[in-house]
């Protein structure tokens, strides 16, 4: 296993071939260019990847450990096909279009400013977590815990309650059509 500590790479610098098995602490990824990338069995800790394009990439066995995702593209991500030992990772101005989080443990994390279009959660445990400023128009929730989840700012979500659980959840008016929906109550 090729292990690489505290880089920065750019753009190209790192192929995507290189990924596979490999394993990376605290290391920064920028600008790369990385759709359908194997990443089967390579180890992300503390690490960081802004503006990168990780589109369908393959995360068989990945583990996320405190990773931290800023302004990427992440469409059709299967992440529950990742390692979920020690999962712990954070959205910033993300596109997370048609990704799966199914049956994963997020607790607290956060989705800030993300597109989150018919994104599955089903099954996952995101108590406590962030949904801040983020389209979730499509996105599944169904035997989803969302206890002490904060979803003020989260738009285009349907959540039914007798699915879900939410006790504590947090929510504003403006969310209210998006979890009664399934009692047929129009609020306007």
């Amino acid at each position: 296993m090729t292990l690489y500590q505290d880089r920065t790479f750019a753009g190209g610098e790192l192929r995507s071939e290189q990924f596979a098995g490999a394993e990376f602490e605290n290391c920064t990824f920028r600008s790369g260019q990385w759709m359908a990338a194997d990443l089967t069995g390579a180890r992300f800790t503390e690490c960081t990847f802004e503006q990168c394009d990780l589109s369908n990439a393959v995360v068989r066995g990945t583990g996320f450990r405190g990773v931290v995702f800023k302004g990427c593209k992440l469409l059709g991500v299967q992440f529950e096909q990742g390692n979920a030992f020690l999962l712990a990772m954070h959205f910033e101005g993300c596109r997370l279009d048609f990704a799966s989080f199914r049956s994963l443990v997020l607790k607290g994390s956060r989705f800030t400013a993300c597109s989150l279009v018919e994104v599955d959660f089903s099954g996952s445990d995101l108590s406590k977590a962030l949904f801040g400023d983020s389209d979730l128009a499509g996105a599944v929730f169904d035997d989803t815990k969302l206890e002490g989840a904060d979803l003020r700012d989260a738009r285009n979500f349907i959540i039914d309650p007798e699915k879900n659980r939410i006790k504590g959840a947090l929510f504003a008016l403006h969310g209210l059509p998006g979890l009664l929906m399934r009692y047929g109550i129009k609020v306007e």
